[in-house]
């Protein structure tokens, strides 16, 4: 049985997309991200498209917006260092605007937006961990510290590595995931390759990104 939604979420409906996509229009880059979060305690990392993209040291495509991931019982210093923007949280097609604190506990989403002008800039992933040790949303039996998993750019911008960002994104396989797996793959050493072959057959076996790596 699913939990139910808190009250007082906006559900967006497919006629909403358009109009929510044109909000991210002004959305921050890795470097912006580093600049603002500069010196906070709370460990955090680039994720998704542009955390690839770190990895691979160049902008390959267009990305239509920015995810970063954060320990949840650590978000109030991201929020805090933030404080001129609002949070929105998101989860299962409705948005919380200002939400409350029963909201965000029932949520893992956050969009970051300019009250000024609506635009969102920045989606936080408040991830479950146990201290300094990160926990798979998607198995919570997947449990690696931070350390080994935060990876930096030449100038200190952290993504996470590109196995578990490859991880996230082999749950659906749009086009876009599947042009940044045939692009990121032969980057990866064969421990990497070894490793993402260990989490798909975990969480998505049978994948079909299994033929391509170490069994």
């Amino acid at each position: 049985m699913s939990t139910p939604l808190p009250a007082g979420g906006r559900e967006v409906t497919p006629d909403d997309a358009a109009a929510l996509e044109s909000r991210w229009a002004a959305c921050w880059e890795p470097a912006e991200l580093r600049r603002r979060l500069a010196g906070i305690s709370t460990p955090w990392y680039t994720a998704g498209g542009w955390a690839l993209d770190l990895f691979r040291g160049e902008q390959t495509r267009e990305h239509h917006d920015i995810e970063i991931g954060v320990p949840a019982r650590r978000f109030p210093e991201i929020r805090e260092r933030l404080a001129g923007f609002v949070f929105d949280a998101v989860g299962d097609c409705h948005i919380w605007e200002t939400p409350t604190p029963q909201v965000m506990g029932a949520t893992w989403q956050t969009w970051l937006r300019e009250p000024a002008t609506g635009h969102y800039l920045l989606e936080v992933f408040r991830e479950p961990h146990d201290g300094d040790v990160w926990i798979c949303r998607r198995d919570e039996t997947i449990r690696f510290p931070y350390a080994e998993i935060i990876r930096y750019t030449v100038d200190r911008i952290p993504y996470l590595t590109p196995e578990l960002v490859l991880l996230f994104k082999a749950k659906h396989v749009r086009p876009e995931d599947q042009r940044d797996f045939e692009g990121v793959l032969p980057l990866l050493t064969r421990p990497r390759r070894e490793a993402l072959s260990r989490l798909l057959n975990r969480v998505h076996p049978g994948h079909e990104w299994l033929a391509a790596l170490p069994e």
